[in-house]
C-alpha cells in the first residue's frame, strides 16, 4: 500500500522539479542530417513552450517530451521554456517575454482559457507562429493565433461512458473531477459522456458541481475535493477524472468511511495502476474496477511539430488533433490489464513515448 507520507513526499519533489524547468534558455542538441524529421525546415528558430501550470508530474514529463521532440530538428538552435504557476497573469507575461527575447514559435497549454487570447493574439500579430493545445483559448486559428491542436476529449468521454454503461447497466452516481474551471478538456469529455449516459439526471445522475468539481488538475486542490465528496454523498459508484493519479491519496478516505473505493473511469499513471493492484490482489477492495485513456504526454509532440514546420519553413504535419487511445481495462484487459511497474518512479507515465527510466531521471 502506497503510505499518505510517501505520497505527500513525492508530490512536493515533483513540484520543486517542475520549478526547476521555469525561465530555462537552453540550447537544443542538434540532430544529425540523416535524421531530420520533414517537419524540421532549414530556417534557425528560437522556440518556446510555456504552461499555465507547470507544478505536477504530468507537466514535467511532457514539458520534457516536448523538449525531446525540438531536439530532433537541429533549427531549433534555442528552447524556452516558463511555468505561470497557476496565475493567469503571470502566464500572459511569459508569452510576452519570449516574444521579447526572439522566440519565432510559441507552444501554449492555455490552461486558463480564453484570458490568454489577448497574450496569443499580441503574440501572433507580431509574426510569432504561435500554436496552444489542448485547452481551446476561444478566438479562431489566423486571426488569434496561428492554429489550435485539440485532444480528442469527446472521444475519452465517450469511451468512459461506454464503459461504465456496460459495467453498470442499472445506473450509477458518477463525480466528475476536471481542471481549472470552465478549460475546455473537461467540458468535451462531460459531452462525451453525456452522449453515452443521458443528460446526468436519469438514471445515470452526476452527482457534485457541474460541470466538474474543479481540482486545477493539483493533487492538493483533488483532495480537498474528493474528501469533501465523500462525507457529503454516501453513494459514489464512479469517479471520472481527466487527471487519475492525482486522486491516489484521497482514495483511502472511502475505507476510513468503511465503503468500497468506486469504479474509475480515468487517465493512466504508474502509481496508480500499483495502488489498483495493492487494493484488489488480496487488498481490501477486491471488487474495484478501473479504465485508463493514455494520459496524452504526447501531445506536445504534435504541437511541437506544428509549430516548428510553420516557423522554420518544414513540411506541415497533417494530424491536426491529438487522439488518446484506452489504456488499461481491469474488467477487460483489452488492449491490457492495469499496468503497474515497481522498479520506476512512482509518478512516471506507462503510456508515455518517453520511457520509464527517462521519465525516472526527471523525477528524481
Amino acid at each position: 500500500m502506497i503510505r499518505r507520507r510517501k505520497l505527500a513526499a513525492a508530490i512536493s519533489a515533483v513540484s520543486l522539479a517542475s520549478m526547476l524547468f521555469t525561465g530555462i534558455a537552453g540550447g537544443v542538441t542538434s540532430a544529425s542530417a540523416a535524421a531530420r524529421p520533414s517537419w524540421c525546415g532549414p530556417k534557425k528558430i528560437t522556440l518556446g513552450l510555456t504552461d499555465g501550470f507547470g507544478g505536477n508530474n504530468w507537466r514535467l514529463v511532457t514539458t520534457a517530451s516536448g523538449k525531446a521532440e525540438a531536439k530532433k530538428c537541429s533549427s531549433v538552435t534555442k528552447f524556452l521554456y516558463a511555468d505561470g504557476q497557476g496565475n493567469p497573469t503571470k502566464a500572459a507575461s511569459d508569452i510576452r517575454a519570449m516574444v521579447s527575447k526572439g522566440a519565432k514559435a510559441i507552444v501554449v497549454f492555455p490552461d486558463a482559457g480564453k484570458v490568454m487570447l489577448p497574450a496569443l493574439r499580441a503574440a501572433f500579430k507580431k509574426g510569432v507562429v504561435t500554436v496552444p493545445y489542448r485547452v481551446d483559448p476561444s478566438g479562431k486559428a489566423g486571426k488569434d493565433y496561428t492554429i489550435f491542436i485539440p485532444g480528442d476529449f469527446v472521444t475519452d468521454g465517450k469511451n468512459w461512458g461506454k464503459w461504465v454503461k456496460k459495467n453498470f447497466p442499472s445506473g450509477a452516481n458518477y463525480l466528475f473531477l476536471s481542471g481549472p474551471a470552465g478549460n475546455s478538456q473537461g467540458l468535451d469529455e462531460r459531452k462525451g459522456i453525456q452522449s453515452i449516459l443521458g443528460s446526468a439526471t436519469g438514471k445515470y445522475k452526476q452527482i457534485g458541481e457541474a460541470p466538474f468539481e474543479v481540482t486545477n488538475w493539483d493533487a492538493a486542490k483533488t483532495q480537498q475535493v474528493l474528501t469533501a465528496a465523500i462525507a457529503k454523498y454516501p453513494k459514489i459508484d464512479v469517479i471520472f477524472s481527466d487527471f487519475g493519479p492525482v486522486m491516489v491519496s484521497s482514495l483511502g478516505e472511502f475505507a476510513k468511511s468503511g465503503r468500497s473505493i468506486p469504479a474509475l473511469a480515468t487517465s493512466d499513471g504508474n502509481i496508480l495502476g500499483c495502488y489498483f493492484l495493492d487494493n484488489t490482489k488480496g487488498g481490501a477492495n477486491p471488487d474495484f474496477k478501473m479504465m485508463t485513456v493514455a494520459t496524452g504526454n504526447d501531445h506536445v509532440r504534435l504541437a511541437i511539430q506544428q509549430a516548428v514546420a510553420r516557423a522554420t519553413g518544414g513540411v506541415i504535419p497533417k494530424a491536426l488533433k491529438f487522439k488518446a487511445p484506452i489504456f488499461e481495462d481491469s474488467t477487460t484487459s483489452v488492449p491490457r490489464g492495469v499496468q503497474c511497474n515497481r522498479q520506476i518512479n512512482d509518478w512516471t507515465f506507462l503510456s508515455a513515448q518517453m520511457s520509464g527510466p527517462e521519465q525516472q531521471k526527471l523525477l528524481k
